[in-house]
């Protein structure tokens, strides 16, 4: 179904370039973390691992904040809830640069969630309702070249400042004085009605089947599962890859925060080319050499045999893996069929970020009762897992539970 009418093409093109850029903040604060949290465990005299805490709680204000993003939007239309979300994770982050005391960090983690989760679902509204899906794939690249940045931008204030704090404070503030722009324009962010006049989502032709049926079929907990570890090796390499190069491979700090932006740099890079040639090469046979490339570059990351082929091996499985969750959302229909896949996705969203969360925090477990090295054999482990998961998902015999009636 075509998406109803939208602003008039100037406002419309203004408001495209301001979601970009709302995107590119939104990914900022996800590269800020991986390279400042030695610094930040080093003054607030934490363990390892306790980033599994920090990561928990910002998981559990983006969760919140999806799942009650459409009663938000309702409420509070997608102008006033982007400026509002913009402010809370802006004051978030400044926050974390001025708080003496660890749980205050790990509360100010929930208030960043709550802010990234309400800004990811108002801005997918918005695209979607006025927009094809084109520029969707550009929407989500953007959150890329956000995340290939922060790294850079912490890299930075750690080299010129000697000071984590320098990255979130500047983040932060940008993020407010997003807020407010989105405040000026909110009367602009207006949600159209679809052209019959309905008042119901765009994509919703179908009749999805309940919650129960959907979670009496294998195929559904199998597709889940896929979404739990992929998202679970991005996350794990993305918030743990400087740590590694310095403080167990003995990289200079300006260099590992240049090759773990390099990471997310790849990762876009790879996102957008996949975007290109996917209909050439079709999605089931760029899933399949996406996930091969991903098992051989974490192969390498974990052999190093060298400093270099061991920094190349990052930016690769960058790489390799950039395709797999767009293609994984495309093929949710052809996995559990048309009536469980509304229900799916959106379990499909929510496991994503469990996974983001919670495997990168047993990630760290690893790291501090073990070594530092266990995190790239852990990353083989799950690439080849996700890989297998893949072919059973994608096997004809895998069972199908009865439907009523």
């Amino acid at each position: 179904m075509r998406a109803g009418p939208g602003p008039r093409p100037v406002a419309a093109a203004g408001l495209i370039v301001l979601a970009f850029i709302a995107f590119i903040s939104l990914g900022l604060p996800d590269g800020l973390l991986g390279v400042a949290w030695p610094s930040i465990r080093g003054d607030f005299r934490r363990p390892l691992d306790s980033i599994g805490a920090l990561l928990l709680a910002v998981t559990a204000g983006y969760l919140t904040a999806c799942f009650g993003s459409g009663y938000s939007i309702a409420r509070l239309g997608v102008g006033n809830l982007l400026a509002l979300s913009c402010a809370v994770t802006g004051i978030s982050l400044v926050g974390y640069t001025l708080v003496p005391g660890w749980w205050m960090l790990v509360v100010l983690g929930v208030l960043t969630g709550l802010g990234a989760g309400a800004i990811d679902a108002g801005l997918n509204t918005f695209v979607a309702a006025h927009f094809g899906e084109r520029l969707m794939h550009w929407l989500h690249a953007s959150w890329g070249i956000g995340i290939t940045l922060g790294p850079l931008i912490m890299a930075l204030g750690l080299d010129r400042y000697q000071s984590w704090r320098w990255g979130y404070l500047l983040v932060g503030t940008a993020q407010i004085l997003l807020g407010a722009y989105f405040a000026a324009t909110a009367s602009r962010w207006q949600i159209r009605p679809a052209p019959d006049g309905s008042s119901k989502p765009l994509h919703a032709t179908h009749p999805a089947a309940c919650y129960s049926e959907t979670l009496a079929e294998p195929r559904v907990w199998f597709s889940l599962s896929l979404f739990l570890v992929y998202t679970g090796i991005e996350a794990t390499l993305g918030v743990w890859a400087y740590t590694l190069l310095t403080e167990s491979r003995g990289i200079i700090p300006k260099v590992a925060g240049f090759w773990t932006g390099g990471y997310w740099a790849t990762f876009t890079i790879g996102r957008i080319l996949a975007g290109l040639f996917t209909n050439r090469v079709g999605e089931r046979r760029l899933l399949r050499a996406s996930l091969a490339g991903a098992v051989a570059s974490a192969a390498i990351l974990a052999w190093n045999p060298t400093p270099g082929v061991g920094l190349a091996a990052v930016v690769l499985l960058g790489f390799a893996i950039a395709p797999v969750f767009p293609a994984l959302v495309s093929g949710t229909r052809d996995r559990v069929g048309e009536r469980h896949t509304a229900n799916t996705i959106g379990m499909q969203m929510a496991v994503a970020g469990l996974g983001a969360a919670l495997i990168p925090a047993v990630a760290g477990v690893f790291a501090r009762h073990r070594s530092i090295e266990t995190i790239p054999v852990f990353l083989v482990v799950l690439t080849v897992a996700l890989f297998l998961m893949h072919a059973v998902v994608g096997s004809r015999n895998l069972p199908r539970a009865r439907t009523p009636g």
